[in-house]
């Protein structure tokens, strides 16, 4: 089961402030940020030879120790090689960050790019140093994390991954980035809670939508929850995961 802390709802309770701070906050990134950006990362080996990976997207203001545990949750007998990366950005009110926040289902372009970039050049980095192939691997995240998993799985001219595991978050539109959901598109898990104060429990309804009319299989839950993650579902995600990579004969 998966703990899930009233200060994470609290935390991300931020995600809802004016449009134009969100812009404003752009003047806080330094100039090294902006134009050279490393991830950095928390790796959970495999129990033996990785059947393949998950790979986890912390929410705003968080980091990569907070979805570690989830790792086990979802791979509890550690078939894959875990790893959850550390967000690039240094923003108001603390902690790490995707993107500087230009309101739900629109992040702020400059900043997403930038991560979007980064996160593409460490996991496709992360999967050779390891001999592993996209389509061997799950990536999820919560909240912001989310809007990562959606762009790093869907984006244009991305290679597909094994599945998708999404958690309160919402499909992006974003100035100079594509999704790509022209078929085959990977199993996809959504997740959201209705009390969802932070992204409404609309976007993740019309997540499903968008991504069962272009062809994908969805896996949806929806929980009386607030910006939460469902252990319930954690443990049908954990299931769901082992029959979308199941061991290598």
């Amino acid at each position: 089961m998966v703990a899930v802390s009233s200060g994470r709802v609290a935390r991300d309770a931020r995600d809802v402030v004016d449009p134009f701070e969100a812009h404003r906050r752009l003047d806080c990134i330094p100039a090294v940020m902006i134009y050279g950006v490393a991830l950095t990362a928390r790796l959970r080996p495999a129990a033996g030879e990785p059947e393949g990976a998950l790979v986890l997207f912390h929410g705003r203001g968080a980091d990569e120790n907070d979805l570690f545990p989830l790792l086990d949750a979802l791979d509890p007998a550690r078939q894959l090689l875990g790893a959850t990366p550390r967000g690039p950005l240094s923003l108001p009110p603390g902690g790490a960050h995707w993107y500087a926040l230009g309101g739900i289902g629109t992040p702020e372009a400059a900043t997403f790019n930038l991560s979007y970039a980064a996160a593409t050049e460490w996991l496709d980095g992360f999967l050779a140093e390891h001999g592993l192939a996209h389509d061997r691997l799950v990536v999820g995240g919560f909240s912001q994390g989310g809007v990562m998993t959606y762009s790093l799985g869907l984006g244009s001219g991305r290679p597909r991954p094994a599945a998708l595991a999404v958690f309160s978050s919402f499909l992006p539109t974003v100035e100079g980035f594509e999704l790509d959901l022209s078929p085959p598109l990977p199993p996809i898990a959504i997740g959201h809670g209705t009390l969802d104060p932070v992204i409404g429990v609309e976007w993740g309804r019309q997540a499903r939508e968008v991504l069962e009319a272009a062809g994908a299989e969805v896996l949806y839950r929806e929980t009386p929850m607030y910006h939460q993650i469902d252990p319930d579902f954690v443990l049908q995600v954990a299931t769901w995961i082992r029959q979308v990579i199941p061991p290598r004969e």
